[in-house]
């Protein structure tokens, strides 16, 4: 049982789960530590019974601070690294044993639970907007990255104290992926169980997922437009001072400034390719993290624009199945325009 590492959890009304996973939890950690987030049943004294440490957030205010409030205090107490669980049973603790393993022998990457090896357990939307999600993230983290959607992780204090998490709710574990890579930080993976539990998530599939492509969108604009005038500028994220952060700073304007790179995304790829082709006259090797996949921006662009027919596709899906007809027009659409470009590249 390794002692630089706890296990923390942010909790919101899982007292129908919380005992089992701080019990199973402790069978390879020696402290559990849980976030009560403003819950109305008694998820706190669930937690105590089963042996976890418990912060009691007085008003629900959402996962991403009480995994800020969970990193501290696993901080102040001293452990190098923390592995992030959710409460609802949704990760298995099982697990935890092969996050060990790994860090030992890479004591300094972030671990990622993956679930993309069970597909079939997966909704079969939720995977396709997993797989559109990863395209996009991947590229701003500089590297390939499985799954992006699992909060089952290990993440090294280190890294943490580098990072200034400017999000909310679930847009949070996105953010940490995207400036950890984009910082030069390896992510690696391991296969955990894919498990939907009858309990239930707080994830929202609508709002959530709606948030979190915003994020996406607004830091692919800053980090593409710092590559495409700087030169062999791969890493482009700092806690000081990053332009993506101080437009974070104010809800107003961060607010506004994700609608507008939302709703210029289209005519932005294509701005950008522009840039990645003219500019190396003058600027060698601009648009480094790209250069470095050998693909080209056009194939960025092009799935950027094919977006939309990601959705009429599935309008059109759905509208046919329902007339008795089998097809899966979606599926195929996105492995076409979506895949791993790190594939077969060193």
């Amino acid at each position: 049982m390794t002692s630089d590492i706890c296990v923390v959890i942010p909790a919101y009304n899982a007292s129908a789960t919380i005992k089992d996973v701080v019990r199973g939890a402790l069978k390879y950690v020696s402290r559990v530590i849980v976030a009560d987030d403003g819950s109305t049943d008694d998820t706190a004294g669930a937690a105590s019974e089963a042996g976890a440490e418990v912060l009691v957030i007085e008003k629900n205010k959402g996962k991403e601070n009480a995994l800020k409030l969970l990193f501290q205090k696993a901080i102040e107490e001293g452990y190098r690294s923390v592995i992030s669980m959710d409460a609802d049973g949704q990760h298995d603790p099982e697990d935890i044993p092969q996050f060990i393993a790994i860090y030992t022998r890479h004591p300094d990457d972030i671990i990622v639970g993956s679930r993309m090896h069970e597909k079939e357990k997966i909704p079969r939307a939720r995977y396709n907007s997993m797989c559109i999600a990863r395209f996009y993230i991947s590229l701003v983290a500089n590297q390939f990255l499985e799954d992006t959607q699992c909060g089952f992780r290990l993440y090294p204090l280190l890294i943490i104290k580098r990072l200034r998490l400017m999000t909310e709710g679930y847009v949070t574990e996105t953010e940490l992926l995207i400036k950890a890579g984009d910082m030069g930080i390896h992510i690696r993976f391991v296969k955990v169980k894919t498990i939907y539990s009858e309990h239930g998530s707080h994830f929202k599939p609508i709002t959530d997922i709606t948030s979190i492509t915003a994020y996406i969108i607004s830091y692919a604009h800053i980090k593409w437009l710092i590559e495409g005038v700087t030169s062999n500028n791969q890493n482009t994220y700092s806690a000081k001072n990053y332009v993506r952060d101080r437009i974070g700073e104010n809800r107003k304007i961060d607010v506004l400034f994700q609608i507008l790179t939302a709703f210029t995304a289209l005519p932005a790829t294509i701005i950008f390719l522009a840039e990645y082709i003219i500019l190396p006259l003058f600027i060698p090797h601009n648009f480094a993290s790209i250069r470095k996949l050998g693909c080209g921006f056009s194939k960025v662009t092009i799935a950027t624009q094919m977006l939309p027919f990601v959705l009429l596709f599935a309008i059109l899906e759905k509208t046919i199945q329902a007339a008795g007809f089998q097809v899966n027009f979606v599926d195929r659409f996105i492995g076409r325009f979506y895949s791993n470009l790190w594939k077969g590249k060193k």
